[in-house]
């Protein structure tokens, strides 16, 4: 069974989030959405989309989006087998949160690593 596939986002914390948006769009040229974040396309080497994005996004510090972690950042992971995945991680005795979300964006999933940092498991939705 494949575990990670790839980083589906990565999320962080900041003391003044919209201000920190604002540095990343006009410094990186990063196209900061009013959702906090950006979408990057993934493309092969023709500059074709391939199916697949990675998310970044600044929230802020009041956020509660990585509790019960106290970490400034969240990695989000692709998985292909998310449940299958989570069982394997109960049975070796990681810190995997109970709660299990299935939305129009995929499944989510969340565990907690030796540190302490809450770590997201995402299986997208088919054909993505």
């Amino acid at each position: 069974m494949k575990r990670v596939t790839g980083i589906g986002g990565i999320f962080f914390k900041a003391k003044d989030a919209p201000a920190l948006q604002a540095w990343y769009k006009r410094h990186l040229g990063i196209d900061v959405q009013d959702w906090g974040g950006a979408a990057f396309t993934w493309t092969d080497s023709d500059g074709k989309p391939t199916g697949g994005s990675t998310i970044w996004s600044v929230g802020s510090l009041e956020s509660e989006q990585f509790a019960p972690s106290q970490s400034s950042f969240m990695i989000n992971y692709r998985v292909e087998d998310l449940h299958a995945l989570v069982a394997v991680l109960k049975a070796e005795g990681c810190n995997v949160l109970d709660k299990i979300d299935d939305s129009e964006y995929g499944k989510f999933a969340w565990v907690i690593d030796p540190e302490g940092n809450k770590v997201e498991l995402w299986q997208p939705p088919v054909g993505q």
